[in-house]
């Protein structure tokens, strides 16, 4: 039986780990509430631009942007994964990182060269560890992405597409979908047609015939609506995956306390019984020392 110091010591040591994931639970649930906030109200503004852009595209207007020009062949691919810079987030970025090797298969059969660019140092890490190779890398997006730092992203992607660098980008990323439900997706948001349809989800469905009246003239608005959009959803995606994050967080942390909950609960009884078995240990030895003493 081990020794009830031993065992003593090990349950202080748990008790301690318990505190800090109760702590870090707490924490997540905290930040996720916040991120979820900034998710919602992003939302709305996300579906409704999408919902103008791709009516637009069905308008039947003679109207034309570099970013609605669908490239007849893929020839450059990129590829955006989207991870966290921390861990102790269950299998969150596992998850990503499956669906990103997945689809970088099928992009490097498809298109002649593919650039390989990661969020969050798990990703980098993740990939290295598979021993694939990362182009560009960003590590300083934490749980509240800026719509000013995600612009910085979004137009380095878009000049590249306009001047024909790039013919596709690819999104791997955690997508919310309810606080019980988040599940790795792979979106393409370049070229811009591919995000013109509205997704099934959105609350705000196409209209049958829309009508648009441009001022001044529908090249000046659409100079400013399509790279919005894109921004925005690529925004939205960043979101998404913050919050998706905590939440991982919170439910892996919330398990690893409930976990040392039982462990000290085992341990304490393995400490009384190991105590108890020392105490009748001392009072057999001192019985047999009276009974020496007396013979």
């Amino acid at each position: 039986m081990a020794n009830a110091r031993a065992l003593d010591n090990r349950r202080k040591s748990v008790k301690n780990i318990k505190k800090i994931t109760r702590t870090m639970e707490l924490i997540a649930t905290a930040r996720f509430k916040q991120a979820m906030d900034r998710a919602t109200a992003a939302t709305g503004y996300t579906q409704r631009i999408t919902q103008i852009v791709n009516d637009l595209a069905k308008s039947g207007l003679e109207v034309s942007h570099p970013l609605l020009e669908k490239r007849e062949e893929t020839k450059a691919a990129t590829l955006l994964v989207l991870t966290s810079n921390r861990g102790l987030c269950g299998g969150y970025n596992g998850n990503v990182l499956r669906s990103a090797v997945d689809r970088k298969t099928e992009l490097e059969k498809s298109s002649g060269s593919l650039d390989l660019q990661v969020s969050g140092k798990r990703g980098l890490a993740g990939l290295k560890f598979r021993g694939i190779e990362v182009s560009n890398s960003y590590t300083h997006f934490e749980d509240k992405p800026s719509f000013a730092e995600v612009s910085e992203v979004a137009n380095g992607f878009l000049d590249a597409y306009i001047a024909g660098t790039i013919d596709r980008l690819d999104v791997v990323y955690t997508q919310f979908v309810s606080v019980s439900k988040q599940r790795s997706v792979v979106e393409t948001l370049l070229p811009l047609d591919s995000i013109g349809d509205v997704s099934e989800s959105d609350d705000s469905k196409p209209t049958q015939e829309s009508v648009y009246e441009f001022v001044p003239s529908p090249k000046s608005i659409l100079e400013e609506v399509v790279p919005t959009s894109f921004k925005v959803k690529l925004f939205k995606c960043f979101l998404d995956a913050a919050v998706s994050e905590q939440i991982a967080r919170m439910i892996a942390m919330k398990s690893a306390t409930e976990n040392a909950s039982e462990m000290i609960k085992q341990l304490s009884m393995e400490y009384n019984r190991a105590r108890q078995s020392q105490i009748t240990g001392e009072i057999m030895e001192i019985i047999g020392g009276v009974e020496a003493l007396e013979g």
